[in-house]
């Protein structure tokens, strides 16, 4: 069950990039990620109150919250780099870091990979450059906010894979809560920028909904295999959002996406395997 969980959290996260991005097209992009930490703070809170604990521990939670600042931090530099750089440029940038960070800490903490794995995991890293289109602008902008995001990426999915299974979600909703509290400054400072439409409002909480529901499969895989395993699986997350903009909004798909998506395919099932 690990690895289908693992990209059944990819799904998520993906369906929530695709949205989340059309709708800060129409909305200011900090009103839309401030209100989806929200929003994913009521989904797990709910979900955390449905599920029977043993015991949940203070610890678990500190690692919950310590993914929370994790994920706040990513959003707001990922946001910031794409606010001033190229897309090409900084959304590769935070993904692949993000991943590469994450599997090294997962060794250092013990994960030993197979052989099949560690072929599935050398092959990810550069079909998610293609498929995020790396390399396409020669544009360097963004790239620090990029490194910054990765950085946050890779506490994300570090810190929330150390909590116990005993606590249930209340690591995740921990996370949220705290991630509510990171962005809580950017966004005291300039209030207008939360006006939304009462439409706008809602879809924005759904996004962080879909968001909080990608991180709680993820938790519930990291439980059940290597997290190195897990969190590439996990970051397969932009293949979906390039499917459907191709099958939704016409867009085309470059050589480049499309040897990045069959590398992400391949990778996938190695790492299924492994």
């Amino acid at each position: 069950m690990g690895p289908l969980l693992a990209l059944a959290s990819a799904v998520c996260y993906g369906i929530v990039d695709f949205t989340g991005g059309l709708l800060s097209r129409r909305a200011h992009f900090a009103a839309v990620t401030f209100l989806g930490q929200i929003g994913g703070l009521l989904l797990a809170t709910a979900a955390a109150l449905l599920l029977p604990v043993d015991a949940v521990r203070p610890v678990d939670l500190l690692w919950g919250a310590l993914s929370g600042v994790g994920s706040g931090a990513a959003m707001h530099f990922l946001n910031r780099g794409l606010s001033h750089g190229a897309m090409s440029v900084v959304v590769p940038v935070s993904a692949v870091t993000g991943v590469g960070l994450s599997v090294v800490c997962g060794v250092l903490l013990g994960d030993r990979p197979t052989a099949v794995a560690w072929l599935g995991i050398a092959l990810s890293v550069p079909a998610l450059w293609m498929v995020c289109g790396g390399g396409t602008d020669d544009d360097g902008g963004g790239v620090p906010d990029g490194l910054l995001a990765s950085a946050g990426v890779a506490l994300q999915y570090i810190a929330l894979a150390q909590a116990g299974a005993s606590s249930g979600l209340w690591p995740v909703a921990a996370g949220r809560a705290a991630a509510v509290l990171v962005l809580l400054p950017a966004a005291a400072r300039r209030p207008g920028r939360l006006h939304l439409s009462p439409v706008r409002a809602v879809q924005a909480l759904l996004v962080g909904a879909g968001a909080a529901l990608g991180l709680t499969l993820y938790l519930l895989a990291a439980q059940r295999q290597l997290l190195a395993v897990a969190v590439v699986l996990a970051s397969l997350y932009p293949a979906l959002p390039v499917i459907l903009g191709l099958a939704l909004l016409h867009e085309r798909l470059s050589r480049r996406q499309m040897v990045g998506l069959v590398g992400a395919g391949l990778a996938t099932v190695l790492l299924t395997l492994g």
